[in-house]
């Protein structure tokens, strides 16, 4: 049976990020992988910054968003049957910040799924500084995201000290206790530089498996707050662009903004940024497309598209 693991985590966790190191730990063994990028928008950038992992023991694909949540569910379930008789050793299921966990176990414990794959791991990833003010909706999620982990890799950890750490720890037990799950969190908490894992590193976590708790579901992605803004072609240039992000996830009037990513072309050369509360990733890229992102809640359309426009 096909391997399948799914790495989860909340808006800008580096789950992206991640998945290419944990993937190419597989190809390194001469394994066969398929990853499955399973977005809730309609355009994702993250397949452009997996690309370079393409080739004869790795293959990307996609379930395309923008539809209600049973649509999603059957392009999810179509593309996995499709990707089980492509031979692969192991596929790595990378969903949006916002998936329904459910999701993945009814999708894999149907048939003819449940004979072709075995659920492998559950990986969520967490920010080591994790935002303090969170809302109601998005400690809930976070919850149904921890429920099922088998390990919660936290990342940017070397960016940090051991208070905002305990400090988010702690934030995941309060998500948890007003979700009524009961988890030991402690014990599956794996703090680590990434840019130091190794080969014991990731077969520890390849091997953490999953667990299965209840707790208080309170909303689908359907019926929650959260909001995928998509601007093509929007004027950027590098100079400026994270004063001008800073204010836009700072000023309320623009809504409650917890992502903004992209791409932009400027002197011929393509960029691609990722940003947070805490973090703004600049880099350089060999192929991009002209668009930016933002996933929130109460976003005011009108508003960011005007600010980006002045």
């Amino acid at each position: 049976m096909i391997k399948v693991d799914l790495i989860t985590g909340f808006l800008g966790s580096g789950k992206t990020t991640f998945l290419k190191k944990y993937a190419k730990h597989f190809i390194d063994q001469g394994q066969r992988i398929g990853i499955l990028e399973n977005d809730y928008g309609a355009v994702n950038v993250d397949m452009l910054l997996l690309n370079e992992l393409r080739g004869d023991n790795c293959e990307l694909e996609m379930v395309a968003g923008g539809c209600d949540a049973d649509c999603h569910r059957r392009r999810f379930k179509t593309k996995l049957i499709s990707m089980g008789m492509s031979g692969y050793d192991r596929v790595i299921i990378e969903p949006s910040g916002i998936f329904d966990v459910d999701e993945f176990f009814d999708s894999l414990r149907d048939e003819p799924l449940d004979r072709w794959y075995e659920i492998g791991n559950v990986i969520t990833i967490v920010d080591a500084k994790l935002d303090e003010n969170l809302s109601e909706d998005s400690d809930f999620f976070l919850a149904s995201q921890i429920a099922n982990a088998g390990v919660i890799v936290l990342s940017r950890s070397q960016m940090t000290d051991d208070a905002h750490i305990t400090a988010t720890i702690s934030h995941l037990k309060r998500a948890a206790e007003k979700a009524k799950l009961n988890k030991n969190i402690d014990s599956i908490v794996f703090s680590k530089d990434w840019n130091e894992l190794v080969s014991a590193d990731f077969d520890k976590i390849s091997n953490s498996g999953y667990s299965t708790h209840s707790y208080i579901k309170k909303l689908g992605t359907d019926d929650a707050g959260y909001k995928t803004l998509y601007f093509l072609e929007l004027p950027m240039k590098k100079d400026g662009l994270k004063e001008k992000i800073d204010a836009l996830m700072s000023d309320p009037a623009f809504g409650k903004i917890f992502r903004a990513k992209g791409f932009f072309k400027e002197d011929d050369v393509w960029y691609q940024f990722n940003a947070t509360k805490e973090d703004f990733e600049l880099n350089q890229m060999p192929v991009g497309q002209e668009v930016f992102i933002i996933i929130g809640e109460e976003i005011n359309e009108a508003k960011v598209k005007e600010y980006f426009e002045a």
